[in-house]
């Protein structure tokens, strides 16, 4: 039996025009070399088997070759081409950082550098997998990096160029390789296929393209697996069996069941991937990109990034036109839901299933009032229409009563609004109401002085209706309601008044009759700005302890009237002067004032 070599090695590049799919990385190396303008250090930097390590030994044969062509290409019948195709080579060495990542192993190339070569011109050093180097292996290496011989010329190569120190960066000439698309790779697949003899069908092809995800040297080998398996004849049939990839035919099924709003076969034909052994979260991933490839078919223009074979293509068009636009927007929208909540999910094949049933309900006649596919619109009805047409007078009586209010503070000498004129009407009988209060923010159960059963609550007149209410009556003044609107006036004042509200919060008014309270302060600052306050604080009491004589008077206490606070260990000696056994209690179980 004769030796066999996978087609990645047997097929590998030798030149840079059979590169596939690096078209400008290779004419940028071509032309430096045929300039003569080459670089110390280079980094190669990309996806696994684009072509980095191909292209730094073609780069390595070519600029040693003795009579290069005139395109930059090396001419392989020279001594340094015939010892680089035959691997045996002094010129090109080879080390791959993820075995040798130590310091001593720079070292050791660091010495090798030093010698010239024998045949050729240049020492050509590829190192593999660089970021595998140790830090310490960085660091011994960012001299000869800078500063190598003339006939020294370093390749970096690596998979993950942010994990290269900046410095190793900066020293370097630094080419970016692509992923290879799929029409480049059905191409050399094709070329490969044709050279083995092997009959290919082109959507087989591009099935295993999509498969190898821009890499050459994957997609090379997943050909090598389906040709062992189909025996030399490659059909679509045998790659999605051999590869266990979702047949195209489920999605156009169940995208036409979307449309005829059948969500039981939806579900039925899940059933029947899930039993093939398929994953729901890549079935719902793979039905969201079925409808990305609708809808770039509805426009010729996007047509092209419709990467599928031709047979498949025109499926995907006669679809589309199937498809409105709105259907495919939604539907996208969906499957990205469950795509994103299928990880955290509880009952994953629930979550599918509903995605499933809410993509059916997209094209049904009352498809506007559900939202996304999810759920009608939230509307609000009343229960009784008496109850809604009460709603209703009582809304737009509101803004009336608003501009009643307003004009009633308008001062009619300078056009200005009166901002601390009582809206309340005129005092015409002296008789007395108990407030209404919430029992609940007292602490305390307040009656109304007409006995009302529990379930009623009775409403305090606002301002508004106080104006047209011809026997309006004043309710009792008590200390302790005062005290709650106080410090309900002073939570209400701004924020930049927040020093003044704090002062208030711990003031508290004091009733000098049935309708007079005074508030003590402790200098005529504060006396000042109160006084500035009263025909507000006035207003605001009298609205909502619904009394109109409500008056307030400012003090500025005396030097024994202010009482300042005590602090624990304060508090504790006045009360052991009151009582000496607490400090005698206190030496007896050693204790101590914190």
């Amino acid at each position: 039996m004769e030796n066999y070599i996978v087609s990645a090695r047997k097929y590998r590049p030798a030149s840079f025009d059979t590169v596939v799919g690096q078209r400008a990385l290779t004419t940028t190396l071509k032309n430096a070399i045929a300039t003569g303008k080459l670089a110390h250090a280079y980094l190669f930097c990309g996806p696994r088997g684009v072509g980095k390590t191909t292209c730094a030994r073609i780069f390595a044969k070519t600029i040693n070759c003795l009579s290069p062509a005139a395109d930059g290409e090396a001419c392989n019948q020279c001594e340094s081409c015939q010892a680089f195709n035959e691997q045996r080579s002094y010129n090109i060495h080879e080390l791959d950082a993820a075995s040798n990542n130590s310091v001593e192993d720079i070292r050791s190339l660091i010495d090798q550098v030093r010698i010239p070569p024998q045949i050729g011109q240049y020492k050509v050093y590829i190192i593999d997998e660089v970021h595998m180097l140790s830090q310490a292996a960085f660091n011994a290496f960012l001299k000869t990096l800078e500063e190598p011989p003339h006939h020294a010329i370093f390749i970096l190569a690596t998979t993950e160029k942010h994990k290269i120190l900046p410095t190793i960066l900066s020293r370097c000439q630094i080419y970016d390789f692509n992923r290879i698309n799929v029409q480049d790779t059905v191409e050399h697949l094709q070329y490969v296929a044709g050279k083995e003899g092997i009959q290919a069908e082109p959507e087989a092809l591009n099935v295993i393209a999509q498969k190898a995800d821009g890499g050459m040297r994957d997609a090379l080998s997943i050909f090598d697996q389906v040709t062992s398996f189909t025996s030399g004849n490659i059909t679509y049939k045998g790659v999605i069996e051999n590869l266990n990839v979702l047949d195209y035919e489920y999605y156009f099924r169940l995208v036409d069941h979307f449309l005829e709003n059948k969500a039981a076969d939806a579900m039925v034909l899940l059933n029947e991937v899930l039993r093939k052994g398929f994953d729901a979260h890549h079935f719902i991933t793979g039905l969201a990109s079925h409808f990305r490839d609708l809808l770039v078919s509805k426009d010729p223009i996007t047509i092209p990034l419709l990467e599928v074979g031709a047979s498949i293509r025109e499926r995907y068009l006669q679809q589309a036109q199937k498809c409105e636009q709105k259907f495919l927007y939604r539907a996208m929208k969906l499957c990205n839901d469950c795509d994103l909540n299928y990880r955290t999910s509880k009952n994953k094949r629930l979550l599918v299933e509903l995605t499933l049933i809410q993509c059916a309900q997209l094209t049904l006649p009352d498809a506007d009032d559900i939202i996304g596919g999810r759920s009608p619109k939230k509307r609000l009805k009343p229960l009784f229409n008496k109850q809604q047409a009460v709603l209703q007078t009582a809304m737009q009586a509101q803004p009336q009563a608003e501009n009643a209010a307003a004009a009633t503070s308008t001062d009619a000498t300078n056009g200005n609004i009166g901002l601390r004129k009582s809206p309340l009407p005129e005092i015409k009988e002296d008789k007395r109401k108990i407030p209404v209060i919430k029992a609940g923010q007292l602490g305390m159960s307040i009656r109304h002085r007409n006995t009302q059963p529990e379930t009623s609550k009775p409403v305090t007149p606002t301002t508004s209706e106080a104006n047209r209410q011809p026997d309006y009556e004043d309710y009792t003044v008590y200390e302790k309601d005062l005290t709650y609107y106080w410090r309900d006036f002073a939570q209400k004042l701004p924020k930049e008044e927040k020093a003044n509200a704090a002062r208030m919060m711990n003031i508290t008014p004091k009733l000098l009759d049935a309708t007079t309270f005074e508030v003590g302060v402790d200098n005529d600052m504060v006396e000042k700005y109160m006084n500035g306050l009263i025909p507000d604080i006035q207003n605001f009491l009298r609205e909502n302890l619904h009394n109109r004589k409500i008056t307030m008077k400012v003090r500025v206490l005396e030097a024994k009237e202010v009482v300042r606070a005590y602090s624990h260990v304060e508090r504790f000696q006045l009360m052991s002067k009151k009582n000496p056994k607490l400090m005698k209690l206190k030496d007896v179980f050693g204790l101590e004032l914190s």
